[in-house]
């Protein structure tokens, strides 16, 4: 690692925790990167919470983060629409999430966006088909994320890039991603740091979207085997990581040396 990182980037699902239990060693880890002064960012893909249960979420199993810490798709979805001019938009998300884009008005006609983030057991035909002839009359298709799959308490889990997919293929047009691993969401994190591409470190479980999406970026990247790490997947996936740790309690220790 070099020796000049001022800045660390963590992913939460999978480094920090899977769904309610801590990873082991995560909340010292996460204090000592304080200790030591550098700027902390948690990055998230998950579109199945609003920030600010995230945030809560965080806080009650021991992480002590403040509020402008924490960056999620859905922020950065909703300044996307600003800058587009969108106003009308297809939420294809559960309805906490919804508070996160307040500044927009959900419609199921006449839509100017369809933006596709985590549904859950709640996806089904008719309300893809919707989405679907929305995108067919002028809709513009963004996703908060695109990510394959995810790691539940009970297993693997398909995660929103099937269900974007679909709609790609069907419409034939290609989502504006809002999240890891476009460029765009770590040059907005970077940018609200100060800092440089080089001198900051993504944390990350995540293979494509973490350490993928951070190297091209220009960022440092550490893979953790935590999560919904899998070797196999790894090894097929030809991106080589600038370090990869056991989890993020070996994370200060790195940095260290």
């Amino acid at each position: 690692m070099p020796d000049d990182v001022t800045a660390v980037l963590i992913d939460l699902d999978g480094v920090l925790y899977v769904e309610e239990e801590p990873v082991e060693g995560a909340v010292a880890a996460v204090g000592r990167l304080r200790a030591a002064r550098l700027a902390l960012r948690f990055v998230t893909n998950t579109t199945a919470h609003a920030r600010d249960q995230t945030l809560s979420k965080l806080v009650r199993l021991g992480f002590a983060v403040e509020e402008n810490e924490l960056m999620t798709p859905a922020a950065l979805a909703v300044r996307y629409c600003r800058r587009r001019g969108h106003r009308r938009a297809v939420l294809l998300m559960n309805d906490d999430v919804k508070r996160d884009f307040a500044e927009l008005e959900e419609t199921a006609d006449g839509a100017q966006a369809v933006i596709v983030g985590d549904l859950g057991s709640a996806l089904g035909y008719d309300v893809l088909n919707r989405a679907f002839r929305q995108v067919m009359e002028g809709a513009e298709l963004i996703a908060l994320q695109k990510n394959r799959y995810w790691l539940r308490a009970d297993g693997l889990s398909l995660d929103v890039g099937p269900v974007v997919a679909a709609l790609e293929y069907a419409t034939g047009q290609e989502a504006y991603v809002v999240g890891k691993p476009m460029r765009g969401f770590f040059a907005q994190v970077l940018e609200d740091l100060g800092v440089a591409p080089q001198s900051a470190v993504m944390v990350g479980d995540d293979i494509e979207s973490d350490i993928g999406g951070a190297l091209e970026a220009g960022l440092q990247a550490v893979l953790v085997r935590t999560g919904k790490f899998r070797e196999n997947r790894v090894r097929a996936s030809g991106i080589h990581p600038t370090a990869i740790i056991d989890s993020i309690a070996g994370l200060p220790g790195l940095l260290a040396r």
